[in-house]
């Protein structure tokens, strides 16, 4: 039975491409969460004041890939010691979140940040929120599967193959995938 989890780490495209790449991971769909507006736009988003991240919503099969080694992929592939920003993208909307749906998944990214802070894994401390899942809006069509569609666009090329890249080199020094 599969799993669900949704992540904020920046700009949905980016976390999309690496999260569809991952064996264990049946469908990764883009969207919002977090915020107060019903139904947001991508438009509305942008603006900066809905409250919305930018997020992902995966499932995935936890006998094939666990929620922990989600975990340290999504820590991997973004800094969640920017706050409001990964890149050139700035704006709560690009925020680091992690949006649970079980009581085990806060503990497991609580504990995720705590020992990651602890052993100095980055320069400054993480600020990642861990909120509760309330509702999640599926962005437009054209968001879906975007690197897949679009790879020779230059933010894919300079922004999203770099990502790519930097996930095949730390795959094997992940936490055991099950």
């Amino acid at each position: 039975m599969n799993e669900i989890a949704v992540f904020g780490g920046g700009c949905f495209w980016c976390m999309e491409a690496v999260f569809s790449s991952l064996s264990g991971v049946t469908k990764v769909e883009s969207g919002y969460a977090g915020g107060t507006l019903p139904n947001p736009t991508y438009q509305q988003v942008c603006a900066g004041d809905t409250g919305h991240a930018e997020v992902i919503r995966l499932e995935f099969d936890a006998a094939l890939i666990s929620y922990t080694a989600l975990l340290d992929i999504f820590f991997q592939m973004h800094d969640p010691t920017t706050l409001n920003r990964q890149g050139e993208d700035v704006g709560s909307q690009y925020r680091s979140v992690i949006f649970y749906t079980t009581p085990s998944q806060k503990a497991q990214a609580e504990k995720t940040i705590k020992t990651l802070d602890e052993n100095g894994a980055f320069t400054k401390r993480i600020v990642t929120e861990v909120l509760p899942l309330t509702e999640f809006y599926p962005a437009e069509d054209y968001h879906h599967n975007y690197y897949a569609s679009n790879s020779s666009q230059p933010y894919c090329r300079f922004v999203i193959q770099p990502k790519l890249a930097k996930l095949k080199e730390h795959l094997p020094k992940l936490r055991k995938t099950v």
